[in-house]
This record gives C-alpha cells, structure tokens and sequence, in this order.
C-alpha cells in the first residue's frame, strides 16, 4: 500500500445503519480520481454502531477505512466531527478531502477547511485532476483538482484550483455523480481510531434530545419517466396540465428553478444546479428555456423531449426530440395519442 501520507479522503454520511448515497457516489468518483494520482482511496465515518460498513464501502475501491465510534458521535452536530477531520488532516494530510453537498455536508465542509486554511467549493458540478499555471509568477503546478461549477448567475462554468492550500476541498450534491461498484471483492484495511485523541469533552457542549426527520414525499430522483415544466407553463393552473400528462405516463413532475420561484410548484420538484440531479429514461421538458443550472441537472437523461414555443431555446440543443408549439396545443395531443395507443 502506498505512502499513508498525501492520498484521497471521502466523508462519508450515515444514517440509520447505511451510507448516504451521496458518499457512495463520491467514492466513485474519488476511486477514478485517486487512480489518476497515484495515491489510496480513503473513506472515514464517524459515528455510533458502525458494524458492517466495511461491506458498504470497500466494494466501491476504498484502501483504507477510518472509524470513529462513540455513541455522543450520533446523530450528526458541528462540533465533534469538525474536530475529529481537523485532527485526523493535521494527522495524515490527505490532498484532497471530498464530502456531500447535504445539509451535513454544508455544516461541516466549511468548519473544516476555515480551521485549515484549506479552502473550498461548494455545488461541484464536476472533478478533475489538471494542471495549472500562476498568471501572475508563472510557478507551474501538476496534478491539482479542478473543482468545475457553474458561476456568475451561471453565465460561465468556472475551474476553481487551490494551488498551495491543503487539503484541497470540494462539496458535490447527491446525483451528480454516478455511483458504481469497483468490485464487490475489493478489501482496503480497517483504522479504529480512539475518540478520545480527536474529539474533547468540550466539543459535546450540544446535545441532541429528539430529531424528527420528514421523509420528502416527492420521489423524483428515482422516476424513469419525468415530465418537466419551466416559467413558460404560465402558471400554478398551467401545471396541472403537466399532472394529466405524467399520471398518463406514469411519471412524476420536475419544475425548472424560474418556475419554483414563481410557486408554479413545490421546491421538492425542482431540477438543476440548486434542485436535485436526475437521469431518467426519458424526460419530457415543457416551456423550459434550458439556462445552464438546470441543463447541469438533467443532461445525462437517456431521451430528452423538447416542448417549447421558441426553436432557438437553449434547451433544444441537448434535446433528442424538438417539438416546437406551444405547450397548452402539445401536451393535450400527446395525452390523447398515447391514451388511444397504449390501450
């Protein structure tokens, strides 16, 4: 095994005995990454009851394991586990430190990389191993991350690098990334580490007495089929053309950003950079322009159907299918037709 200095780490999140998807897509993805730079793979879960997790995660190419368990470590608060990566970094200098874009994530990240001095982007879109020159000395440097996003409103994908700062640090959002399994045989090594060297007494100033978590009742991320409506549905009353179309289709219903923030419909549906990421067998996109933020979003959908009154929307240039009509004409028709065909 390679130097235990200088490799990949990925946060992983747990709940009720399992690892959040988000963390299993990040290993994927750090597995690729890790590979490109010659270094380990390397996963930490902090927490209570942690039996089995190693079956969860060394399928997905993890090297090495570190566990944290203490029953004071469950549920997630800020405190204990931003002192327990701030210790383990100072500890093992990992170069790149990888964690979900969750509501964990966005707590934790920032604590970690301001106590390091490291740096961080938020909402990656993608991740790269590149090189980069300073503009400014012209000092040149190898192998760093590029930490891809969309910037400026989303006008400009930005490559955000961190030069000289360790570890290098980004956030990504559940569905970004594929999860795929390495091999179901893979086994890295196992570190219990002491709770004791990393966490003070201190750091559990905040107790949790009772947590109630409601489960979304909105399950778009998983749907084969999604029928989308953006800001030209018009509105609230214009969806619900959109519910007749998908109950016909057994779908379920997506909304583009203008059109939550317009309350056409419930934030849970909304697709793109600030909504969910989703990769449906086919999506049926209606009266939706296509900025850059939601095409981040929905782009690796296996059809995609292009429902708009303007042939030049940006969204018709990704799309397999453009139907070029306005939206109250074509979805109606498209309702019928499949009605009398799929009889």
């Amino acid at each position: 095994m390679a130097e235990d200095k200088n490799n990949l780490i990925v946060y992983c999140e747990y709940e009720d005995g399992k690892v959040a998807d988000v963390s299993l897509e990040l290993l994927t993805k750090g597995r690729v990454l890790a590979d490109k730079l010659g270094v380990n793979l390397e996963a930490i879960v902090i927490g209570d009851k942690l039996e089995g997790i190693e079956e969860q995660v060394f399928p997905y190419g993890v090297d090495r394991l570190y566990k944290v368990q203490d029953d004071r470590l469950y549920p997630y608060t800020s405190n204990p586990h931003s002192s327990v990566l701030i210790n383990l970094f100072r500890e093992i200098k990992p170069q790149i430190c990888l964690m979900g874009a969750t509501c964990i994530g966005r707590d934790l990240g920032p604590r970690v990389s301001s106590c390091l001095h490291s740096g961080l982007t938020a909402d990656c879109t993608a991740l790269e191993i590149g090189d980069h020159t300073d503009p400014k000395t012209g000092k040149e440097y190898t192998d760093l991350l590029y930490q891809i996003r969309p910037a400026f409103g989303g006008n400009i994908v930005a490559t955000i690098v961190n030069p000289e700062c360790r570890p290098q640090m980004a956030t990504v959002r559940e569905g970004v990334m594929k999860k795929e399994i390495k091999d179901p045989n893979y086994k890295g090594e196992v570190i219990d580490l002491d709770p004791k060297k990393y966490v003070s007494d201190e750091d559990f100033v905040v107790e949790i007495i009772d947590r109630h978590i409601e489960k979304s009742k909105i399950n778009i991320k998983n749907s084969p089929i999604i029928v989308a409506g953006g800001y030209g549905m018009g509105s609230k009353e214009g969806f619900e053309l959109l519910y007749k179309l998908a109950d016909t289709l057994g779908a379920e219903v997506g909304a583009s950003r203008a059109a939550v923030d317009a309350g056409f419909a419930e934030h849970e549906r909304q697709i793109g950079q600030t909504g969910v990421t989703v990769r449906p067998k086919l999506y049926i996109a209606c009266g939706i322009s296509g900025q850059i933020q939601h095409i981040a979003g929905m782009q690796e959908s296996s059809i995609i159907i292009s429902i708009n009154s303007d042939p030049n929307a940006p969204i018709n240039t990704i799309a397999d299918y453009v139907i070029t009509g306005n939206v109250e004409d074509v979805v109606p028709k498209l309702i019928k037709y499949y009605k009398k065909n799929s009889k």
